[in-house]
């Protein structure tokens, strides 16, 4: 192992961010062992695991609801995943930050989310600790746990503060989640045995929507200013 990384793993940040990978691992382990000792369950965890880390918890727990997966299997799973992007990704914020080291392959998602952070860390720094426990929860676009350590760093916040608002925040906001989705599944089953997972189907379209619409308008100051230039 070089040497930033040495120096980097001995610090707080550094052994949060093992505890990441040792979760992470841990998770990887037990689905492999539940895929063994019942397949169909393994590949539906599996499956609203990869769908929050692509489309996010809203549009997981729909597929997991859709799927037959017991509530208890859906809201944990959620839990882990994204307790494992906080461990993991707030000491890799934190090392870029600082100049410690930085991971080339995620810097480009790292460029973003900090953009992201920037735009909104103005405004939850009016309230503190409190503004960002509702960023954390908040369903808006652009909002959850992996934007809301870019904004504690951005805010001065200690990770002693920051992991436990973020983590908080992030939790009460799947347990809200997990009881709208599960009334809303049960509403649009009454009308259609396909509803749910039309259900499912739409909320990837919004997702996927949002994404190319953040694109565009992204791109369009620099379309405008070329034009004007020439």
């Amino acid at each position: 192992m070089s040497s930033p990384w040495k120096s980097a793993l001995r610090t707080p940040e550094g052994l949060v961010l093992l505890a990441g990978l040792s979760l992470s691992l841990a998770l990887l382990a037990a689905l492999t062992v539940t895929a063994v000792w019942s397949p169909g369950y393994g590949q539906l965890l599996a499956a609203v695991i990869a769908t929050n880390l692509v489309f996010g918890r809203v549009t997981a727990m729909s597929l997991g609801f859709a799927t037959g997966l017991d509530d208890l299997s859906v809201v944990l799973a959620n839990l882990l995943v994204e307790t494992i992007l906080v461990l993991a990704f707030y000491p890799l914020f934190v090392f870029s930050w600082r100049g410690l080291l930085e991971v080339k392959t995620l810097r480009p998602y790292l460029r973003a989310v900090r953009q992201a952070a920037e735009r909104h860390h103005t405004t939850i720094r009016r309230y503190g600790i409190i503004g960002l426990f509702i960023f954390v929860w908040s369903p808006i676009w652009m909002t959850g746990p992996v934007v809301g350590c870019a904004i504690g760093v951005l805010l001065g916040l200690s990770m002693r503060v920051t992991l436990p608002v973020v983590l908080a925040g992030t939790y009460v906001a799947i347990l809200g989640w997990a009881v709208a989705m599960r009334q809303l599944h049960d509403q649009v089953a009454g009308f259609s045995p396909f509803g749910p997972l039309a259900l499912f189907a739409f909320l990837v379209l919004i997702v996927v929507g949002g994404y190319l619409l953040r694109r565009f308008l992204r791109r369009q100051p620099r379309t405008s200013s070329r034009e004007h230039v020439d």
